[in-house]
């Protein structure tokens, strides 16, 4: 593996060091990941798609992600966007490695007698005699523009590179709102040497929390709402499945005195109840994924209980007053608690299944996609047969019940029963079905929420410069 010498700087891919006249210059790793991908085409115009694909091949970002890292990359090496001599922007395309002077040199020897023989050919910029107090200035001022908020996120960046601490100092000296300080702790991820940006013991901390939340969501939210509506679509899709089958298993068992018209009336409550439970479910950690940067499990396992929940319960309230209104039934059935349980359980397998994706949502790939599916499957699958046990059915059994209720109904699941040897409904049956169900719906939600968007090679949006 070659190490890359160029103008004063020396990149080595195999000790994944960057260093300046002999300092080293830190980057995290998907920024020196990044450098060392363009070097490697240097020449070449590279594609964002192939960038995405190369750098962030777990994980989907936003465009915003992909500027903010070339725009570090670039103040690592000194470099300016107006008049660049390392990376060039090429419009609607993607960007280049365009200094032409780059020698390919082996690794394996001697690093230092190496460095020792490196020659200065320009020198570092000269310091500010205060460099914190423009940015700070910068910082703290009201956005104006519509590029003013890209500056003052470049100016938290510096002055994490300038030193966390002592911007925190001299930040809590002067008045400022609470977005400045989520600023910094968004940034700080960003940053390979930055420091910590505490929230709690800081004045308002509820606030900046706030701000924070509503920060990382306005930047991730085409994202969060494309997982959105694929975890509603996979939910929808597993559940008109495993209605579909359900009915046709109900036709053949004996003494069934259902219709095959059951089969397409399974099947749209099947998408109905799932579609919501994947919304609901899906919302919850798309919402959760965006904003959590630590704690993410937690975060996750939360986000996703309360979607769920809200969804459950929900679809019982409408449930309940739609039985008694059109046809004078009145069922227990449930909904906030089942919500609740799978929703939390799908969050749990989800977050112990994908890997920290370090600032952009998870979209494991091939066999890593399928595992977080039945990770996620197993899980569900498991919540939903503890409900079934503690005499909280589901879809299936409230259906059953419903029938039960209801004079001259087809659709009562007796003969489920008596077709794995129960003479009725009886707590085999309903485990049974009910596990089916939350394994088959925790598979739909995992693969929709981790479906990757694609990007076109023609795509015509536009890069920004910075």
């Amino acid at each position: 593996m070659p190490r890359y010498r160029f103008n004063e700087f020396l990149l080595s891919p195999r000790r994944r060091t960057l260093t300046r006249n002999g300092r080293e210059q830190p980057l995290i790793p998907r920024y020196f990941d990044l450098l060392v991908f363009l070097v490697e085409r240097r020449g070449d115009a590279v594609h964002r798609r192939d960038i995405f694909d190369r750098i962030w091949s777990d994980v989907v970002v936003s465009d915003s992600a992909l500027s903010q890292a070339i725009r570090t990359i670039r103040r690592v090496l000194g470099d300016d966007s107006r008049e660049p001599r390392f990376v060039r922007t090429v419009s609607r395309h993607g960007y280049q490695f365009v200094f032409a002077d780059v020698a390919e040199e082996d690794d394996e020897g001697e690093w230092q007698k190496s460095d020792a023989a490196t020659p200065v050919v320009a020198p570092l910029p000269p310091v500010a005699a205060d460099p914190y107090e423009p940015l700070l200035q910068r910082l703290t001022s009201i956005p104006a523009r519509a590029n003013d908020d890209e500056e003052r996120r470049e100016a938290a960046e510096l002055l994490h590179a300038l030193g966390t601490s002592e911007a925190l100092r001299r930040l809590a000296a002067r008045p400022h709102d609470p977005s400045v300080r989520a600023l910094l702790r968004d940034t700080r991820w960003d940053v390979a040497e930055a420091g910590p940006v505490p929230i709690l013991g800081q004045p308002a901390p509820l606030a900046t929390a706030l701000e924070l939340v509503k920060l990382r969501l306005r930047r991730a939210a085409s994202l969060a709402a494309a997982r959105w509506a694929g975890a509603s679509m996979g939910g929808g899709l597993s559940g008109l499945l495993g209605g579909a089958v359900g009915a046709l298993i109900l036709l053949a068992a004996p003494g069934n005195a259902a219709s095959l018209g059951v089969v397409p009336v399974f099947a749209v409550i099947g998408a109905c109840c799932g579609a919501a439970g994947g919304a609901g479910v899906g919302a919850g950690l798309s919402v959760a994924e965006s904003i959590a940067r630590s704690r993410r499990l937690l975060a996750l396992v939360c986000g996703a209980a309360l979607g769920g929940s809200l969804a459950g319960a929900t679809a019982e309230w409408l449930g309940r007053w739609s039985l008694a209104a059109l046809v004078g039934v009145n069922v227990s059935i449930g909904g906030g608690l089942e919500g609740l349980a799978i929703g939390g359980a799908a969050g749990l397998a989800y977050g112990l299944a994908t890997s920290d994706p370090a600032g952009g949502l998870a979209a494991p790939r091939g066999w890593r996609r399928l595992v977080v599916a039945l990770m996620t499957a197993a899980s569900c699958g498991l919540a939903a047969l503890t409900l079934a046990l503690a005499g909280r059915p589901l879809v299936g059994g409230t259906i059953h019940l419903i029938a039960d209720a209801s004079a001259g109904s087809q659709v009562n699941l007796t003969s489920l029963g008596r077709l794995i040897g129960e003479p009725d409904f009886g707590p085999l049956t309903s485990a049974l079905i009910a596990t089916g169900e939350g394994a088959l719906f925790g598979f739909g939600l995992a693969l929709g929420l981790t479906h990757r968007p694609a990007i076109s090679r023609t795509s015509h949006s536009t890069l920004t410069k910075r």
